[in-house]
């Protein structure tokens, strides 16, 4: 089966239909993690794009029911150099190739990853599409003015569309020591389990929650987690945030929810030229040098003052966090109230266990505001 991706400023690449046949839009992005294939397609985070994966053997364990992080696979097409023939692993219940035919997940396997994943080093993330079977026969003027029809990410708000419909509660392991109210923003389902381990009762809510729906539950901490499209049209998590922030309850946010964060706090948010994605990016703490690597999945990021603690109408914030890489904003947090946020994913589904104790930090202002 014959299969073209397609991008928006005409780059054309010629492969193999891998997974359902037919034709799929979105943002293409690529993932540098050389591990958690599983995780990486069931993330909320990455609806609507396409993603490229850098390492060059993908599928080789399966699939299984164990490592997914959400109910179904959220990519909107899938990009591989060279998909395993056969999966083996103890744990694997099938193919990788066929979780997804059934799920309708429509992707490429082509031997040009390395140099798609230059171009959009040196380009940008931009809009595509991949075409299979008959869809790839058309000819490419035709397919690249498709994609260029297509939605953008900026201004594309996606957190409603994958949260939860309705709230459902996570219990802690153990004895109970806290409440949490977790805003699923595009949460991960190994982020309330992390907390829950620590003694949180998480009682997870959909994206669209108030402040008063928040609050209604007298939690010991509000929690706001990853999630896709851009935080500028994320208005509502804004006004629900800070209704949080003046009643004065401690505050964990990651990722998407790192963004509203600082939305919250009068900061703009902006769109880095091809975002970062995968278990290996390197963030130092700016209060004590420590540098963790940790795991990664935004397009986004907000921008704000690194050089020492800034105005916001909840009194002084600062930046907490920088990457290494490129020296954008990994972390925030208030001086004077129980509030932080990370830009980066402590609960290490894939990825490096080094941000865990995020999660502890999380419970000992809870503790604290007792």
């Amino acid at each position: 089966m014959n299969a073209v991706l397609v991008l928006e400023d005409g780059r054309v690449f010629h492969g193999a239909g891998y997974g359902a046949e037919g034709e799929t839009f979105g943002e293409m992005v690529f993932n540098t993690g050389m591990t958690g294939y599983q995780e990486t397609l069931t993330d909320p985070s990455y609806a609507r794009q396409i993603v490229a994966m850098t390492s060059p053997h993908i599928g080789n364990t399966g699939v299984n029911d164990e490592d997914p992080e959400s109910g179904r696979i959220q990519v909107a097409g899938y990009v591989v150099r060279e998909p395993a023939r056969v999966a083996s692993n103890w744990r694997a219940t099938g193919s990788l190739g066929s979780a997804l035919r059934e799920q309708g997940v429509v992707g490429i396997a082509m031997p040009g990853t390395r140099a798609l994943t230059r171009h959009l080093r040196d380009r940008g993330a931009m809009r595509a599409g991949i075409f299979s079977g008959d869809s790839a026969r058309a000819p490419e003027h035709e397919l690249i003015e498709r994609v260029k029809a297509g939605p953008a990410m900026d201004g594309a708000e996606l957190a409603r569309d994958v949260s939860t419909r309705e709230p459902y509660v996570v219990q802690a392991h153990g004895d109970k020591r806290f409440t949490v109210a977790a805003v699923d923003l595009g949460i991960k389902s190994m982020t309330p389990y992390r907390m829950a381990e620590r003694g949180c009762e998480v009682h997870v809510l959909p994206a669209s929650s108030t402040a008063e729906d928040i609050l209604a539950l007298d939690p010991d901490g509000v929690f706001f987690s990853n999630g896709p499209g851009d935080p500028a049209a994320a208005d509502y998590a804004v006004d629900a945030l800070r209704g949080v922030l003046d009643a004065g309850k401690p505050f964990f946010g990651i990722c998407f929810g790192n963004q509203i964060f600082g939305r919250a706090l009068g900061l703009g948010t902006y769109k880095l030229r091809f975002g970062h994605r995968g278990i290996n990016q390197p963030v130092q703490d700016r209060g004590t040098g420590k540098v963790d690597v940790s795991a990664h999945n935004h397009g986004f990021a907000v921008q704000a003052p690194v050089d020492g603690p800034f105005e916001t109408p909840y009194g002084p914030g600062e930046v907490t966090h920088v990457n290494l890489n490129d020296g954008c904003v990994e972390g925030l947090r208030l001086i004077d109230r129980p509030a932080f946020s990370v830009q980066y994913h402590p609960e290490a589904a894939a990825g490096p266990h080094d941000a865990s104790g995020l999660f502890d930090r999380f419970c000992e202002l809870m503790e604290g505001s007792e």
